[in-house]
């Protein structure tokens, strides 16, 4: 991945509103709320002041005129500079065809969910199923809005890929449950009897890890092929 001069994505979103045509930063966040663009990056007000000095600070972007309008302060017109035009189009090669390794929440949370008792886990994850299903709704209902329907696709597909990313999560979410819930989850025996074992006060966590089979019969024995700075 290249080493970007403002790493920022919300200057990825300020060089590609520049580099239609030159404006303000209140015009650039009017642009980004208008065509939706703020679902995909994160857009704040002030941040964007920010952003759009450090563009300035490295030649990407230039100042072109100052503009008052009646009482209200004056407004600084960016454009972007042919720097800056390079830097946009190498920065959305780079995003449209180099994969880069992301490392999502719920993929964090999924690395330790032994950590609570599988009830409890799968409880959590069918309210994150949930919040889910109502994200498809929202933008399913987006996607067959009068206000998209008169778009070409080509202009809300990052939308389309957000839907389908959510769909996906969904999907696993949901399929995980089930596997908790019907006890067909690899490990699920262990994991249930481990957290009985701790909450009768029969073992402690640091016993149990070091003399699995002991308490845990054969559901532990796999526990024994690990190194032991693994356990």
């Amino acid at each position: 991945m290249a080493r970007r001069r403002v790493a920022n994505p919300l200057a990825f979103a300020v060089l590609g509103c520049l580099a239609e045509r030159p404006m303000h930063p209140y015009e650039i966040s009017t642009m980004l709320r208008t065509r939706g663009k703020d679902q995909s990056i994160k857009l704040n007000y002030g941040s964007l002041y920010s952003v759009v000095a450090a563009l300035e600070k490295h030649g990407l972007i230039e100042a072109r005129e100052t503009l008052r309008e009646g009482n209200r302060p004056e407004r600084t017109v960016y454009a972007v500079t042919d720097a800056g035009r390079a830097e946009f189009e190498d920065w959305l090669t780079e995003l449209l065809g180099t994969p880069a390794r992301e490392y999502a929440q719920l993929e964090a949370g999924l690395a330790y969910l032994p950590g609570l008792p599988p009830d409890r886990a799968a409880e959590l994850l069918e309210q994150r199923a949930a919040a889910l299903r109502a994200s498809v709704a929202e933008l399913e209902a987006l996607h067959a809005s009068p206000e998209l329907a008169v778009l070409p696709r080509l202009f809300w597909v990052e939308s389309e890929y957000r839907l389908a990313m959510v769909k996906a999560e969904l999907a696993y979410t949901t399929a995980l449950v089930r596997d908790i819930r019907d006890g067909t989850l690899g490990g699920i025996r262990f994991w249930r009897r481990g957290f009985e074992l701790l909450e009768t006060g029969e073992a402690t966590f640091a016993e149990l890890m070091a003399d699995p089979e002991k308490y845990l019969g054969e559901e532990g024995s796999w526990l024994k092929q690990l190194p032991s700075e693994s356990r």
